[in-house]
């Protein structure tokens, strides 16, 4: 099984593209080769394929990337699956994962993060913790967002590491992680992760 992350930059106008997307394509260099792996098309818009196990802090990374932008918010849909048809460029490879992560984009309102998987209760549970995240983390700030990024990339790093390598006070690193609700992250992340391992 595959995970596809289908996603669209939200206000990609109001800031420099130059800016932003250089970002964006570093990022995306991390997961694998484009653009089989992933592909940024119609401007603003991007697939990535990854593993299930990866699939949701990538996209939380990729969220907290994208928020260092003041302006930007990024929209994105996790579709798990089968990879039936394998083709040089992931925008033209197809199978349920394509389909799923296509299906939940095309669904998303005011939701900024959404999963489609063949397991209807993992669905559901995982929407649910995902729309009340979504409170907390679309409105980052972008020292919340550099914060979160560096946590997740650092999974092992101490609250006194990053704040010599963020030149922040230890005492303002633990207030802004619990304000950016990273705790909750970590336990969605555990929750997912536990759940991927016995349904993949």
């Amino acid at each position: 099984m595959i995970a596809v992350i289908t996603g669209d930059i939200i206000n990609s106008r109001a800031e420099d593209v130059s800016l932003w997307m250089p970002v964006l394509k570093e990022e995306l260099q991390k997961i694998g080769e484009r653009p089989k792996d992933w592909e940024i098309y119609r401007g603003d818009s991007f697939q990535i394929k990854t593993t299930p196990a990866l699939a949701l802090k990538t996209a939380l990374e990729l969220k907290a990337v994208i928020k260092e932008f003041k302006t930007l918010d990024v929209r994105m849909a996790i579709g798990i699956g089968e990879e039936s048809y394998l083709a040089d460029k992931i925008t033209e490879s197809n199978g349920t994962a394509y389909v799923n992560s296509g299906e939940c984009f095309e669904e998303l309102k005011k939701q900024t993060i959404a999963i489609k998987t063949p397991w209807e209760d993992f669905n559901t549970v995982l929407n649910l913790l995902l729309d009340v995240l979504v409170l907390t983390i679309d409105n980052w700030t972008p020292n919340y967002a550099l914060l979160i990024k560096e946590s997740l990339a650092n999974t092992t790093i101490t609250q006194k590491e990053l704040a010599q390598k963020l030149d922040k006070k230890q005492s303002n690193i633990s207030t802004s992680l619990k304000k950016a609700g990273f705790d909750e992250i970590i336990k969605i992340l555990d929750y997912y992760n536990s759940q991927t391992k016995k349904l993949c």
